[in-house]
């Protein structure tokens, strides 16, 4: 099993990984310490795999290809229609590139000893918790490309009214759910043994 990476205030905590650098999808704006409760540690703290950031760029690519292509054909003197393309081409890039990669960098799923926690939202922030002793169920789906790139999609059903947790997109997501189980069970232990 590789080592643990714990990523809190923006170091990894495992003295074994020291110059490790870790892949972009793990998030570089820690989890506050002062949302965790009495006694709870970040396990993982990670924010979507880049591959959600595939179509930002291909959409890049497009904008530019097809401003540069207009923009060649426009005749000398049509000012108007050089502003209507720039004005065009930037709503889309803002639409298509900006608003994603901005979400990409927002969004974060955070692992702890005692909840799983995902935040998404660029202005408006939304957030939703699971506790792990709710959790019945945690299993993941992923395609090929999706298996080659080492991510897919985490979904973590529960016993409360809360239902199930879809956590698209992420990164080393085998790893996670079974490092999911095991605080499941390391919490489930702990809670027996606290009622003894």
């Amino acid at each position: 099993m590789p080592p643990l990476m714990c990523r809190t205030s923006g170091r990894i905590s495992d003295p074994g990984l020291q110059g490790f650098r870790p892949p972009c999808h793990y998030s570089r704006m820690g989890y506050p310490a002062k949302l965790l409760t009495s006694g709870e540690t970040i396990v993982y703290d990670l924010r979507p795999h880049w591959r959600v950031l595939f179509y930002p760029a291909v959409a890049l690519i497009a904008i530019v290809f097809v401003v540069v292509l207009v923009i060649s054909n426009i005749p000398s003197g049509w000012t108007w229609a050089l502003w209507a393309v720039a004005a065009i081409a930037a709503f889309l890039f803002v639409l298509w590139v900006v608003a994603p990669v901005i979400r990409w960098a927002t969004s974060q799923y955070v692992f702890t000893n005692k909840r799983v926690i995902v935040r998404t939202g660029i202005v408006a922030r939304q957030g939703r918790d699971m506790p792990l002793q709710r959790i019945n169920d945690v299993h993941f789906h992923y395609g090929v490309i999706d298996r080659m790139l080492g991510c897919g999609d985490l979904i973590v059903e529960s016993a409360g009214e809360t239902g199930q947790m879809h956590i698209r997109a992420v990164p080393d997501v085998e790893l996670i759910q079974r490092e999911v189980f095991r605080l499941h069970e390391e919490d489930d232990t702990l809670r027996r043994h606290q009622g003894d």
